[in-house]
């Protein structure tokens, strides 16, 4: 018998078969679907909203732009600004500390809604006025209902509260280990409970309706916390070429973020700016300081010369008086800006020698009418190094290669700086040297006139120098004036930060209802595919080829009926329709043989072998033909209870010539044709019996005396009984139950068939509408009935028969699953 069918060389899915195997589980589907699309849409409502903002602000690094104080010769050129080290200063902690205090954030107010509570911005109708004079406890919720429109009842508890300082941004004081407060108090009235101290007043949102079930908290924040969260800003280039920031904030209410960035731009501008006019407001407050003792002296020197004109009556000098007079006072002038540039060379020396560190309250040569090029660039070179190190320390130590290098830059920068300005000093020395010396030749020249002259040179002179001083440093004020006034932060907003263009970024409804709909999915899909996975049980026929090149030659229908004579009650069924299906295969192993025993065999009990045996043998006798059934299950027969004969004589007895042939075929009672032969008492020596030659003898007799021999035996995998019977069948039926064959056991015993040389059809058994068993199997029919067989040899082949009491609706779901 040639039944050997080739291994499927390649696998590939079976694109239908999959569908037919979800389509069984469509269930699981609707159900995880509308569990997660729940889970979704709770989430979404429930989920407080965040909200992203965005600001772009222009980093401008244009050398070719004119600065207005270069045209005034004060020399406050610009540096070039590094975008990274812009990035840091926008980031700094200063900067967004600076901030938060100039914003409204120290008291947050929330609201119940069902079973959110929410913050509100800007919406609630009454203000929490604080006295930040005195320390306030932080993080402490307050709960207020209000009594009516004029009082409100207040109460409060927490553990572990810091008092917080607000004008020393820091925590004072122990925290408190527990408090709990309640009051009723008045709207204005001031409220003192040793932990806080603020009032509570009405604010034009409050419209005069008053719910008095509404629930209303505030609490007090410390700047740390506040800034924890607002200070989790990103800023990033729009693209790399371009040096546009875009600042980004992402927060729970919008218009609170939209506040933030717009604030934290305009301080950015703010403090630019003011990093430009220093040099400018640095040079008003030397002028202002000098102007003090100038002023002074201004004063006298006029009083004096109005009091010694009045007394002696002149009003004027003589022709040879003017002109030595207007000649000592071109040199006085020449000297009086003589040394207030000294002046300012020796505190210019003494500053950079005592405050390196403080570069920022340099005065800049040019704008005292110091014209000295090397100087000025000296000056700015040095401010220029200072502010570079400030930037670097932004996002370095002071150990950092590039901190350190710039250092050595300045150390370098004023050595040349000092040194230049000692050579200064002296050059000046000698220039105020030699106009003293030509004005004390053109007193010699004055001492010759009249007293009285004389002396009214001398007032003049004196009232002259002291004006021309005045007169100088007038002058180069309102020029520094004039340059603070004009000048312009380097960088600008090119979009502030609205609320109406934030945009929600979690939680995405959209995104969570498709991720809820594809885990709906893939949940389902994975349960059944890791259940086929992990199934240890033959399912469909790939798993019957993978294990063996024996044919397939038909599968059973599950049945649902309570008896083992499916075929004999019910010929018209489907299952007996599939057992004349599994018939007409078997003609095609027996090619043309007239006669033939049928050995039917498994590889563990309630795989279905008497089933399939009685039924077989059932349909052959339908057929018209003299059909005989053997129970050679010797060690636990049972087939006499589903026939209802006795076993008192059969096999057992025959074959140790207790009784004849004849007096162990009963007739089946059920269908013409059909006999049967029990297996009688259970012997000692079942292996033995089938063994010996009185079996051969019996397997002869019988086929002279019928076309058919079904013979029923033991399983395959726990005894040896089938193995000795093999040689007396033409044909070998191995049973298969679907969704019961254990894999391991199967590809075990089937392969030993194949090394014995056996031919072997394989026969699939309890085959179940959308069973997965291929995809063209199954049309509405099941049985649920149990049988088996029970043995105490150690291989557990042993059963207990029990009735399903399985309620109807409960038993229909775990068929399913």
């Amino acid at each position: 018998m040639e039944n050997l069918q080739p291994y499927q060389q390649e696998e590939s899915i079976d694109l239908k078969a999959l569908f037919f195997k979800f389509t069984r589980f469509w269930y699981l589907f609707a159900i995880s679907i509308f569990i997660a699309m729940l889970v979704a849409f709770l989430f979404n409502k429930y989920t407080k909203p965040v909200y992203e903002v965005k600001t772009m602000v222009l980093v401008k690094d244009d050398k070719s732009k004119i600065d207005p104080s270069a045209l005034l010769g004060l020399g406050f050129s610009g540096s070039q600004q590094n975008l990274q080290n812009e990035i840091g200063v926008l980031m700094s902690y200063s900067l967004s500390h600076r901030v938060v205090k100039q914003l409204n954030f120290e008291v947050s107010y929330f609201v119940e809604d069902g079973l959110i509570t929410k913050e509100v911005y800007k919406e609630s109708y009454y203000t929490v006025e604080v006295d930040f004079s005195v320390p306030q406890a932080v993080n402490l919720p307050y709960n207020l209902t209000f009594v009516d429109n004029n009082s409100f009842r207040i109460d409060a508890e927490g553990e572990m509260i810091s008092s917080y300082d607000y004008d020393k941004s820091e925590n004072v004081g122990k925290p408190f280990e527990k408090i709990k407060w309640s009051g009723t108090f008045l709207f204005g009235e001031w409220v003192d409970n040793g932990f806080n101290k603020f009032r509570i007043v009405l604010n034009d949102n409050f419209d005069g309706d008053v719910d008095p079930a509404a629930r209303n908290r505030f609490v007090f924040n410390d700047y740390k916390s506040l800034l924890n969260v607002l200070r989790g800003f990103k800023i990033e280039p729009i693209n790399r070429e371009a040096s546009i920031l875009e600042i980004s904030l992402r927060g729970n209410i919008k218009e609170k973020s939209a506040d933030f960035l717009n604030k934290l731009t305009e301080n950015y501008l703010q403090r630019n700016l003011e990093r430009k006019n220093q040099i400018a407001e640095n040079t008003i407050l030397f002028i202002n300081q000098q102007l003090v003792d100038i002023q002074d002296s201004l004063s006298k020197a006029e009083f004096d010369l109005q009091d010694f004109q009045t007394s002696n009556e002149l009003m004027d000098l003589d022709f040879q008086s003017q002109q030595a007079f207007e000649y000592v006072k071109d040199l006085e002038k020449q000297k009086a800006e003589m040394m207030v540039k000294s002046k300012y060379y020796r505190s210019l020396q003494t500053y950079v020698q005592t405050n390196l560190d403080e570069l920022n309250r340099l005065v800049a040569p040019s704008a005292m009418g110091i014209e000295d090029p090397l100087l000025n660039r000296l000056v700015q070179e040095l401010v220029n190094l200072s502010t570079a190190k400030s930037e670097q320390l932004f996002t370095s130590t002071e150990k950092h290669p590039s901190v350190v290098a710039i250092d050595n830059q300045i150390i370098n920068t004023k050595r040349t700086l000092l040194e230049n300005i000692q050579n200064i000093i002296r050059n000046s020395d000698v220039a105020i040297g030699d106009l003293n010396r030509r004005i004390a030749d053109v007193e010699v020249q004055l001492n010759k006139l009249p007293a009285t002259q004389r002396l009214l040179v001398g007032y003049t002179r004196k009232f002259q120098l002291n004006d021309a001083i005045y007169n100088f440093l007038m002058q180069k004020r309102a020029e520094a004036q004039i340059t603070k006034a004009s000048n312009l932060p380097d960088n600008e907003v090119v979009d502030s930060a609205m609320s109406t263009l934030g945009t929600q970024v979690f939680p995405k409804k959209s995104l969570n209802y498709t991720i809820a709909l594809l885990l709906g999915l893939l949940i389902p899909v994975a349960y059944v595919l890791g259940r086929d996975y992990l199934n240890d049980k033959i399912v469909d026929r790939k798993d019957i080829e993978k294990a063996t090149r024996f044919s397939i030659v038909g599968q059973i229908m599950h049945s649902n009926k309570d008896t083992q004579l499916v075929v004999a009650d019910s010929p018209k069924s489907s299952i007996s329709e599939s057992f004349r299906s599994v018939r007409t295969n078997i003609e095609y192993l027996m090619k043309g043989k007239e006669k033939s025993t049928i050995l039917i065999t498994a590889d563990m009990v309630s795989a279905g072998k008497t089933f399939v045996s009685i039924n077989m043998a059932s349909i052959y006798a339908m057929y018209g033909k003299k059909t005989v059934l053997l129970g050679f299950d010797l060690r636990k027969p049972k087939i006499y209870q589903d026939f209802g004969v006795s076993n008192t004589a059969g096999l057992s007895t025959y074959l140790i010539n207790k009784h004849t042939l004849d007096e162990i075929i009963q007739p089946s009672g059920k269908v013409e044709n059909f006999d049967l032969i029990m297996a009688g008492p259970v012997p000692p020596n079942p292996a033995e019996l089938i063994a010996s030659d009185k079996c051969g003898e019996l397997f002869r007799e019988l086929s002279k005396r019928y076309d058919y021999i079904i013979v029923d035996t033991p399983p395959v995998g726990l005894v040896t009984d089938a193995f000795l019977l093999m040689r007396h069948a033409d044909v070998n039926l191995f049973i298969v139950r679907q969704n019961y064959t254990h894999k391991k056991i199967f590809e075990s015993i089937i392969k030993d068939i194949e090394d014995r040389g056996l031919n072997m059809g394989i026969l699939v058994n309890d085959v179940r509408m959308g069973g997965g068993y291929g995809y063209g199997y199954g049309y509405g029919y099941g049985y649920g009935y149990g049988y088996g067989y029970g043995y105490g040899y150690g291989y557990g082949y042993y059963t207990d028969e029990q009735k399903d009491k399985t309620p109807g609706f409960f038993k229909r779901l775990l068929n399913k699953i």
